[in-house]
């Protein structure tokens, strides 16, 4: 059984879904991943000034810019290192990102990967893989 929920900002995150959602469909996953006491985490390659909106003040159990660690995705060591912050194994770890080379990645680091397609393959594999609703 899964411990926790990763996910990439551009592209993930920041994904408005095809339905027009009052908020992107995989921050509200990611809401209600929380609320199933998954831990969770936001795992970004931007540089070390960027960070995540203060309206998300809360939602992530730990945060991970890639400016700030010096490490960058694909490089397995940064999901080891998101992993070791949440306390919790890579194989205990899904990870989400839009470009299938971090996917990869994080496969090498021992966490299964979803690659990001659509907000609607995506949510289907996440509730398959956590066993939780992620949608209404």
């Amino acid at each position: 059984m899964f411990k926790a929920l990763i996910l990439d900002y551009g592209g993930v995150l920041t994904d408005p879904g095809e339905d027009n959602a009052t908020e992107p469909p995989l921050l509200t996953a990611l809401r209600r991943a929380k609320q199933q006491n998954l831990k969770t985490a936001l795992l970004s390659n931007a540089d070390g000034w960027w960070h995540p909106p203060t309206a998300w003040q809360g939602l992530f159990d730990a945060t991970i810019i890639s400016g700030e660690v010096g490490l960058a995705k694909p490089d397995p060591e940064i999901y080891l290192l998101t992993a070791t912050k949440l306390n919790v194994e890579p194989r205990d770890c899904v990870f989400v990102d839009d470009l299938a080379i971090n996917v990869r990645g994080a496969a090498e680091a021992g966490m299964v990967g979803v690659h990001h397609r659509s907000t609607r393959s995506t949510l289907e594999e996440l509730e398959i893989l956590l066993a939780i609703a992620l949608r209404d």
